[in-house]
């Protein structure tokens, strides 16, 4: 008998697969057609499905192993194809798309530590990493909408950078805390 833990169709996850599809879909917008406005509008509607499946697991009691999977999964493929899109149309600068990815190698890295300790490939997610990829995908849409003439484009960059610059922090501090984590399990499991 399957736990709901085990569960794989549920509305959460269909969210976080939609929202998966719509990676490459967002790449091309950027790279190929430079269809901005469409581009921006992906990038939105990926931003709330975030928000939107994990509302939802949590109150139709959807939570699964699948969801912890894919969710993150999602937002790192989502920052990453902005990061290469927008640092390739020179809407940010190639440091902060070096600075980000470089923390994702560094818990990248870790991941074969856990698992010869017998601890999987994922640390649970806490809230910290989930404010500091939320700071990043309010920055990302922010800074491209500021990449073009308007009267919108001022404030844009101002509270683009602002959401990039914390979201930005956050995340190396997120990243640090799940090192911190891994080794205090790494621990338990030796000790055990």
């Amino acid at each position: 008998m399957n736990s709901a833990e085990d569960r794989i169709w549920t509305v959460p996850n269909a969210l976080s697969m939609i929202r998966l599809l719509g990676v490459p879909v967002f790449l091309w917008l950027v790279l190929g057609p430079k269809a901005d406005g469409w581009a921006l509008l992906l990038l939105m509607a990926a931003g709330f499905s975030d928000w939107l499946d994990g509302k939802l697991a949590r109150a139709w009691n959807q939570i699964s192993r699948m969801g912890r999977l894919l969710d993150p999964l999602a937002d790192r493929l989502y920052i990453l194809a902005t990061l290469i899109g927008l640092t390739l149309r020179e809407v940010i600068p190639w440091w902060l798309a070096a600075l980000l990815i470089a923390r994702d190698l560094l818990l990248l890295l870790c991941v074969p530590i856990l698992r010869r300790h017998g601890l999987g490939t994922a640390l649970p997610v806490h809230f910290l990493g989930k404010a500091a990829t939320a700071g990043l995908l309010y920055a990302f849409p922010l800074l491209f909408l500021a990449s073009h003439d308007g009267w919108y484009a001022d404030v844009a960059r101002i509270l683009g950078w602002a959401f990039a610059i914390w979201g930005t922090g956050l995340y190396w501090w997120a990243g640090a805390l799940y090192v911190v984590q891994g080794r205090r399990l790494i621990g338990g499991a030796s000790r055990a």
